[in-house]
């Protein structure tokens, strides 16, 4: 994850808070005129205020945040919340990661098809984080569950030279009742939802896949710094 961490080098006394509804409002301004996505902004311990930031969605192959894209948003954010007389001791403004978090219907219609993982208010079949393919479906969405880590392995048991074999020694087997399926989709609506996440995944063809300048991009942010504060 590319981060860019400042000190705040305002000294002065602050103007009166800004709410939070009206911060969060004035630092999307900014993320959006510099042609960025905003991701969330978190307040951390230690005063830390933390800004995720996103490439907008392009319909083609997706593009990583890099380090001079957190210095641009980063010397921006500084001037306007010095303006708003927002407090805070730390900037940082970074990359989503592998786990981009999913916030709004924007960001779930963006991810459609890749592998999500959910975590809901209220359990479904005794569980509160699922796992899967994310669809659209209908007014609302769909999950395609993976299975359990215990029903992959006994699929894959199945699957076997060996366990073929002795089915087939053994004769034919009764049908498996729906009951004992398990349930494979899970229809949701966001209200239902408590957090969302992209499930990392690295390989040579999806968005996830750091490219090999990132250990570069990485080294130069820590150049590029000096305690926290820009050169």
């Amino acid at each position: 994850m590319q981060h860019l961490p400042t000190d705040n080098a305002l000294s002065q006394p602050q103007a009166p808070f800004a709410t939070a509804m009206s911060q969060h409002a004035d630092i999307e301004t900014t993320v959006r005129g510099l042609g960025y996505d905003l991701v969330e902004v978190e307040r951390a311990p230690g005063g830390l205020l933390r800004v995720t930031i996103d490439h907008p969605a392009t319909g083609g192959t997706e593009r990583f945040i890099q380090v001079d894209d957190c210095e641009k948003v980063t010397r921006q954010l500084q001037h306007v919340l010095e303006v708003d007389g927002v407090a805070y001791e730390r900037l940082e403004v970074s990359s989503p990661g592998l786990d981009r978090p999913l916030r709004t219907a924007a960001d779930f219609a963006r991810f459609a098809g890749h592998e999500v993982e959910i975590g809901l208010k209220l359990p479904f079949k005794g569980r509160k984080r699922v796992r899967g393919e994310l669809l659209a479906h209908g007014e609302g969405w769909r999950l395609v569950l993976a299975p359990t880590a215990a029903k992959a392995a006994a699929k894959k048991h199945a699957a076997s030279r060996s366990a073929q074999a002795r089915a087939a020694a053994a004769g034919p087997q009764p049908l498996a009742t729906p009951e004992a399926e398990e349930v494979k989709v899970l229809d949701f609506s966001l209200d239902e939802v408590r957090e969302a996440r992209l499930v990392p995944v690295i390989d040579f063809k999806g968005r996830r896949f750091a490219p090999q300048g990132a250990a570069a991009h990485e080294a130069r942010a820590q150049d590029e710094t000096d305690g926290g504060r820009i050169q």
